[in-house]
């Protein structure tokens, strides 16, 4: 499996153009070396604007971004003609990885992954992500696709744990991104988290970041605007959770589902 940075910038709903660009260029002089976008955000411009304005090549960040259905479209012309724009936004010759950013409107396994695999032939990507899929739908885009799936994206945190599918990403050898690891700002609020939080005189980010990275194939893109709250996101890679801290986060009951949409494919009878 490839490497991928284990933590990422996530932007979305980081939509003022000057607090965007700063952010993902600040993340960058941290130290991050993956910052995730997407058509539906409507940042792409500015994500742009702070990879440019980092001291880092091109070449050491990982770039992501999605194609929308409601934006351009999922068929074939139109995954590619959004790719054109999303790297026109970004200013970029090429992405690392492009996703489909949900399994919804014109979506066809067939026709969706035939444009990846052309955008990938085309040097226009490196690889190819999905978002918010199914294991039934996970295995029909790998059967039609003739590149490897690089990475899978979902809502993932203490609260929301996501067996099914990090089981799938580790029998299928590739990447589970997991995004909202903070649980929209909750796993302030659990009981759990705090107490180990307060053990390792760390923040309740560190410890559900952390937890989520000491699964196999998980990485995690928190999103966050202001210095503090990057470099605190970025300290998680350095804290080790013993034994007890990570049976006692998998052990918590609560299911919480803070991201859904009309189609998604966890609404479906």
């Amino acid at each position: 499996m490839s490497q991928l940075p284990a933590i990422g910038l996530g932007t979305w709903q980081n939509t003022d153009p000057e607090v965007c660009a700063e952010s993902v260029r600040t993340a960058l002089e941290i130290g991050y070396r993956h910052i995730d976008t997407a058509q539906y955000y409507g940042n792409e411009e500015a994500v742009g604007t702070g990879i440019a304005r980092a001291d880092v090549p091109r070449d050491e960040v990982f770039v992501g971004s999605k194609v929308h259905a409601e934006k351009f479209g999922l068929a074939y012309d139109e995954v590619i003609e959004g790719l054109e724009v999303t790297l026109d936004r970004l200013n970029l010759d090429y992405l690392d990885l492009l996703y489909v950013h949900w399994p919804v409107g014109n979506y066809d396994a067939a026709e969706t992954m035939s444009a990846f695999d052309e955008l990938v032939e085309r040097g226009l990507i490196d690889h190819v992500g999905v978002c918010n899929f199914s294991v039934e739908l996970l295995d029909e885009a790998m059967d039609n696709l003739e590149s490897p799936l690089f990475a899978h994206q979902a809502e993932t945190h203490p609260l929301l744990q996501q067996d099914e599918l990090v089981a799938h990403a580790q029998d299928n050898d590739y990447h589970h991104i997991a995004y909202s690891p903070l649980a929209r700002g909750n796993v302030f609020d659990i009981p759990e988290i705090v107490d180990i939080a307060d053990k390792h005189d760390v923040s309740a980010s560190q410890v559900s970041l952390a937890w989520l990275l000491s699964r196999e194939n998980v990485s995690v893109v928190p999103k966050a605007t202001g210095e503090a709250h990057i470099r605190d996101n970025f300290a998680a890679k350095d804290l080790e959770l013993d034994a007890a801290d990570i049976e006692r986060i998998r052990n918590i009951k609560r299911t919480e589902r803070y991201v859904s949409r009309d189609g998604a494919p966890w609404l479906e009878a």
